[in-house]
Formats: structure tokens, sequence, C-alpha cells
């Protein structure tokens, strides 16, 4: 195996765990607040699994990025030679959603935690919560876009 393509498995195994780690500390904060509310009330716990799951979506995305990423070198078909010059920007390319999936899940949790709390006073208000908590995603995805983007344009 390449320097180019270690490199570049690097970057997608990086968006993998980081995002992936995002989206554990993320849905487990959600989880242990949305527990509390079922206790309460066992007829919220509609309002608040879907404001508990959100933030497990990042961790989606940087899988998604990973199969890419395997696609674009090969690691599904026939291997690609890889540069280091490519392998680095490829590395480069998974950042964003690495990044930003680790560090968006973490906020998504917490909004998605006081938006529990909401739900806990006032059930009405899950939707009003989901779209404060959905706001969050949009940095996610703007981040997966742009790995996406980065990831096609490098010529190998």
């Amino acid at each position: 195996m390449e320097l180019g393509q270690i490199l570049a498995i690097s970057g997608g195994v990086l968006a993998v765990i980081l995002a992936g780690i995002g989206s554990v500390l993320g849905v487990a904060m959600a989880g242990q607040s949305a527990a509390g509310v079922v206790a309460e009330d066992p007829d919220k716990f509609g309002s608040v699994l879907l404001l508990q799951a959100l933030p497990g979506t990042q961790g989606i995305y940087g899988m998604l990025i990973a199969f890419i990423l395997m696609g674009k070198i090969g690691l599904l078909g026939t291997p690609v030679t890889v540069t280091t010059s490519q392998g680095w920007q490829l590395f480069a390319a998974c950042m964003p959603i690495a990044i930003m999936g680790l560090l968006s899940a973490i906020w998504q949790g917490k909004t998605a935690l006081a938006a529990i709390a909401m739900v806990a006073k006032r059930g009405e208000t899950s939707g009003k919560g989901l779209t404060m908590t959905v706001m969050v995603e949009t940095y996610a995805v703007l981040a997966l876009l742009a790995s996406i983007l980065m990831i096609n344009g490098i010529q190998i």
C-alpha cells in the first residue's frame, strides 16, 4: 500500500471516528434528558425520540464520506494508484465532515437537550424544539456537501 492511499484512508477513518464520537455524545446527552421526561410522562416518548435521534446523523455523514472515498481510491472495486499529493488532498477533503460532524453533533445534542426540556414543560412545543435542533444540522449538511464536492473534484 502506497503513502497516498494510506493518507486518503486516514482521512476517511477520521471522518468516521470524529463524526461518530460527536454523534455518540450528542445522542447520549439528549437521551439522558429524554429518559427523565418519559419517566414522568410516557406519552411524550414520540416527541422526544426524534429530538434524541437527530445528533446521530453526523455519524452517518462521516460513514457516507468514507464510502465515497473508498470508491474513489478503489477499495470497493479496481484498485487505483493514489499519489502522495492526491492522498493529502483526499485527507483534507474528509476534514470538513470530520471536524464539523464532531462539533455539530455535540452542539446539536445540547440544543436537543434544551428542546426536550421545553417539551417536558409544554408538550405542544415539540415542533418548535425540532426546528431549533434541525438548524444545527444545517452546518453538518454543508460540511458533508463540501467533503463530497472536494473528493469528487480530485483527479485520480
